[in-house]
Formats: structure tokens, sequence, C-alpha cells
């Protein structure tokens, strides 16, 4: 996500507004499993193969339980209590939103018990974990994480250490998810005009070349750990004044299909480290002039998905707070960005899951392709977490 410290606003998650998610789903009691840390894939003496697994997944869920799975609902780190209802309402997983300086053992007693929560597959649990001025974790059991302009600098053995115990602290404190790392490249002599990356230092370097070392090694190392890495922000927030967070139409004039930035993104995206894709909220008129990256099917689906055929996990951006979607309603957010070919909608604010889902739904049982759409995002969602091991036996 593009926000600095304090930029984004935290709405603490309603019980009751959850439990219209949980109401309408799956039963909301409580499933005894396993802890997040120790979550693992079938055992290899499985006959089923992984897409067979999901198929049985997706069986075993009513419509409302397998549309709530393509959402992450934000859970504000001052109100932790309030992801108790959000992890039994069966949405795919919770974002720690805001800052916390909370134990690293105290927070995978949380996630521990959000997952025992979740009716059906395990959640995602995930935060920004980048460093410098986007650090959400910084408690007893986190290090303080230099930014990413410092992290590229440092020797490759040394950025290689930094990011295990980054990787190993998220893992520890039952995290399986980061909305990081930055993979946008901000041109030299522009980053104090980079609202969103160049002027925190949030970018690994000013050229493609010096940003593919360092996000390489960083994805690598949460691989490694458990954690699932998050390229962001795709098609790339390096030429953008604005920050989509708190300021309405920003634009990228110059990027193309053909940018560099994006080639960067497509060979970083076919990492065996199998990372997330996010797409920023601003709008690239040289891709679409029309709609913005999230909500545009020229950028997910004919560019990111088709011509740099990358078949993973797309994640928006936050579409809860964010002033660039703010004159959209929130459910047309969801259904747009879906029917662009994206995976998991990312909402700051939970109170907008419900009706989100119901505007899928609703459109699902109107059009017939968009449903097509929606199921196949239901089984990219799924296989991916069969990968991370949160799908129980």
């Amino acid at each position: 996500m593009p926000a600095a410290v304090g930029r984004i606003r935290h709405v603490a998650a309603s019980c009751a507004l959850a439990a219209v998610v949980a109401g309408c789903s799956s039963d909301g009691a409580a499933t005894p499993r396993a802890e997040a840390p120790t979550r693992t894939t079938a055992p290899s003496s499985d006959p089923l193969v992984p897409q067979e697994r999901v198929d049985e997944v997706v069986a075993g869920l009513d419509r409302r339980a397998q549309v709530a799975q393509l959402f992450v609902a934000g859970v504000p780190l001052d109100d932790l209590a309030s992801g108790d209802a959000l992890a039994r309402s069966g949405v795919g997983g919770l974002f720690l939103a805001g800052r916390s300086d909370a134990p690293a053992t105290e927070l995978a007693a949380t996630a521990g018990r959000w997952q025992d929560l979740a009716p059906g597959p395990g959640l995602w649990i995930a935060a920004d974990q980048e460093g410098g001025n986007v650090q959400t974790l910084t408690g007893p059991g986190f290090d303080r994480l230099p930014s990413a302009l410092e992290q590229a600098a440092l020797p490759p053995a040394e950025l290689t250490a930094l990011a295990d115990g980054m990787a190993s602290a998220l893992a520890g404190a039952g995290l399986n998810l980061n909305l990081a790392p930055v993979a946008d490249v901000v041109p030299p002599g522009t980053e104090d005009a980079n609202e969103p990356i160049g002027y925190f230092d949030r970018h690994y370097g000013s050229t493609p070349e010096s940003v593919s070392a360092a996000v390489s090694t960083v994805m690598t190392a949460l691989a490694r750990a458990g954690v699932t890495p998050t390229l962001k922000h795709f098609p790339g927030l390096g030429r953008v004044q604005d920050n989509t967070d708190t300021s309405a139409d920003v634009t990228d004039s110059a990027t193309t299909a053909g940018d560099a930035q994006v080639a960067l993104f497509a060979d970083l995206a076919r990492s065996p480290a199998e990372p997330f894709v996010m797409v920023s909220s601003a709008t690239y008129p040289q891709l679409d002039p029309a709609e913005q990256a999230a909500l545009s099917p020229v950028v997910v689906t004919d560019l990111l998905r088709e011509r740099l055929d990358f078949d993973g996990v797309v994640i928006s951006d936050d579409l809860g707070n964010a002033r660039a979607v703010r004159d959209v309603p929130p459910g047309e957010r969801a259904v747009r960005f879906l029917a662009a070919g994206g995976t998991l909608v990312l909402t700051v604010d939970p109170t907008l899951v419900p009706g989100m889902i119901d505007a899928v739904l609703q459109r699902s049982e109107a059009d017939p392709v968009f449903a097509a759409t929606v199921d196949d995002a239901v089984r990219t969602a799924l296989l991916a977490k069969e990968r991370a091991g949160l799908l129980a036996d």
C-alpha cells in the first residue's frame, strides 16, 4: 500500500457487521485447527494434486463463503479483538492496519486464535513490513528495519541476513503474507517529488537492475520462512507525484506496456517465491486512459495476465479508505476489480466487506460471464492457500 506513517485512516471492525458476513455463509462456530505457524500442506502421500484439493474445498463452500475468500479485511492494531468476528466471518484474510509495538509472541497468540476461529480455509494474515517509515510491527521480537533504499545499499550478504531476520520474525508472529517488497522504480532526481514512494525512500533503487537484485533477495527470504511476498505497486508508482491514499486522479502519463518498469514486474513475478502482485489505483493513460489500473481489464488482464503471463494472485491496493477510489461505490469497486482480472480485494475498512460481497453475488447472479470470472478468482485464491499450507486436511 502506498501510505506512509499515519496516512491510512483505520476504521475499527464492527462485530455486528462482521457477523453479517458470517450469518450468510457457513456456521460461525469456531472449528479447531492448528495454529498459524504450524499449518502445513497435505503430506506427500496425499493422492490429491493441488487442483483436486482446491476443487474439494470449493465444493464444501456455499457461494457466499466462496466469494468471502476473495476479501482481505483490515484489523486495527489498536483493536485486535475486533479481528475475532472477522475471522469467524469466513473472509480470505486479515490485514494488520496501523502500527504496533506489541511483542511478537502476543501477535502469534492472536494470529493462532484467528486461525482457530476461521470456519473454512486458513487465513492470510498480512502486514506492511517494509522498513523505514513503513514498518507495521516494531515490538519485541522485531528488529528495526532500514528503509528500502538503505537496504539496497547493503552488501549482498548483509541484505540476505537482514531479510532472513525480518521474514523469520513475521513467521514467528503468525503472519504468512507480507504486502512487500516495493518494486517501483523512481527515476533519479525525482525522489522528493514522488510523494508515495521516493519521498520516503521506499524504493530499492532508481534503475530496474538495482531494484531487481534487492527485491529478489527480500522475496526469497520471505518465501524461505513461509511468508508469501507481494510485489507492489503494478504497473509502478515511481513516476507519480501524489499518493492514491490521500489524492484523487493520481496519474502516470509516461508508463507504457513496453516500459522497463513493467518488464521488471514481469521478471520478478516469475520468481520461485511465487509472489502476489498488488495493483495500484493510479491511472495510466498510455495503458488505459479510462480506468484506474486496479479497475482496468486492460491493465490487469490484457497486460499483467496475458501479455506478461502472470497467473498468480493479483491483490488490490486499498479499495476501502483510499481517496483514489472514493468516487466509486464500494460494492462497484469490488465488482470492477474482480471483473478486471483481480483475485483478492483489500479493504482497510472492514465494515465495507459485507456490502462488497453482496455486490459481487448480485452481479454473479445476473451475469454468467462475471460468475465464471469469480469462479476463476476463487480457485486462484485457494490454490495459493494450498501452496501456503492453508487448506485444512
